[in-house]
């Protein structure tokens, strides 16, 4: 069982950055960013594989990015440029199966607790 924590959410004007942080207990082979908001579909942000391989959602593409320290066990999402539409709780989550490509939740069977972002405009 992989345990993951989530922390760095909070709220931010448009045009700011924040960066989120995952910690976990153990390396799988697929970690990524999703977010969900009520009532809505959990939406696949970007996801990066053992491989180096990253994937990004066309509506962050160039804002965000996601990268591992794998020193820290800690899996990031740096987001620049934030926009109202970025609001949303953001949920770390990982895979022992190598990453497909894209984005999708269904690739995950591990997740966190998720984290707030709000970003006023």
């Amino acid at each position: 069982q992989v345990h993951l924590v989530e922390s760095g959410g909070g709220s931010v004007q448009a045009g700011g950055s924040l960066r989120l942080s995952c910690t976990y207990t153990q390396d799988t082979y697929c970690m990524g960013w999703l977010r969900q908001n009520p009532a809505k579909e959990r939406e696949g942000v970007a996801s990066l594989g053992t491989d180096g391989l990253t994937y990004y959602a066309d509506s962050v593409q160039g804002r965000f990015t996601i990268d591992k320290e794998r020193a820290e066990d800690t899996l990031y999402l740096q987001m620049n440029s934030l926009k109202s539409e970025d609001t949303s709780t953001y949920f770390c989550a990982a895979s022992w199966r190598r990453c497909s490509p894209g984005t999708s939740e269904q690739q995950y069977n591990h997740w966190g607790q998720g984290t707030q972002v709000t970003v006023s405009s």
